[in-house]
């Protein structure tokens, strides 16, 4: 079905959006990254399932009584199959960059360790990180690149720890050493209680604002393990506890709003953990957030 057929019937899809558009200001990325996963899983299922559910999100936001207007280019998915981390580098480092001279590029992957790769897509030179995370994701390399490493991989590449903001770390789902390598590198460290006790999407904002004094550009992760397990069981690193989905979305809306935000990953969805459609309806409305904060630019 056509655009125009969509709106022909009253109902314009996000699906609608996103083509060949090769001279739009946002595009879409798949990285179905799935191997070296600490705890196994099918995270590599991700961009198939969030495409998918598009077509059941309509472009109105009755909130603001506005439509997403905004063309996706999808530049389609990175071959990826049965790819390590190490091997996937530099297929993801360059499908990203080719797309980095948009305002935005959205990576759906895939594990964390897509992450590494895409942030590099950007540049290291002069480019922030934030996570959105339940993890500091800072387990040591010497045995390998997996989902549990990427923000330390950074660190290794050269990256200043000061230039890094991690938000929403959870209770009892981390290390001592991670902790302490974090403080030691300067990184930025919010907890999910801070989160909860500040408003998840103010500490958000806090962190993107300190952040665009900083540097040139930002690149955001969302592991989306960050979301409480019982609103988000697609992910085996969720936790009870977490960032609540409406909190995650007004959250998610800043981050597009932000101008230095050049690149967003979605990470650590697996599909084959499904309750109903709960994962894919989540990652199909955090993209429509996403969306409507960038055209809040």
């Amino acid at each position: 079905m056509t655009m125009e057929d969509s709106e022909a019937l009253g109902w314009r899809s996000v699906a609608d959006l996103i083509g060949d558009h090769p001279d739009s200001a946002v595009a879409l990325i798949g990285a179905p990254l799935g191997e070296r996963s600490l705890t196994p899983g099918r995270c590599d299922l991700g961009p198939r399932a969030f495409r998918a559910v598009l077509p059941r999100f309509s472009t109105y936001d009755v909130e603001t009584g506005r439509s997403l207007e905004t063309r996706v280019h999808d530049a389609g998915d990175v071959a990826l199959k049965a790819l390590a981390p190490d091997a996937a580098f530099a297929p993801v480092r360059d499908a990203v960059a080719a797309q980095s001279g948009r305002r935005l590029t959205v990576i759906v992957g895939g594990n964390n360790a897509v992450t590494r790769p895409g942030l590099h897509g950007l540049g290291l030179e002069g480019t922030g990180l934030l996570t959105l995370d339940a993890h500091f994701d800072m387990r040591d390399t010497d045995q390998g690149l997996t989902n549990g490493n990427p923000v330390q991989a950074l660190l290794d590449d050269g990256m200043d720890g000061s230039l890094i903001s991690q938000i929403g770390l959870a209770p009892f789902a981390n290390t001592k050493r991670a902790h302490d390598k974090a403080k030691a590198a300067g990184i930025s460290v919010r907890t999910a209680g801070e989160c909860h006790r500040t408003g998840f999407a103010e500490v958000v904002a806090q962190e993107l604002e300190w952040l665009s004094k900083q540097v040139d550009r930002i690149y955001v992760d969302v592991d989306i393990d960050v979301i409480d397990r019982s609103q988000w069981p697609a992910s085996p690193g969720a936790r009870p506890g977490g960032i609540g989905v409406h909190a995650f979305f007004e959250a998610t809306r800043a981050i597009g709003a932000c101008p230095k935000v050049r690149a967003v990953d979605l990470t650590e969805y697996d599909p084959s953990l499904e309750v109903g459609d709960l994962g894919s309806l989540t990652a199909g409305r955090w993209f429509c957030d996403l969306l409507a904060g960038f055209e809040a630019r």
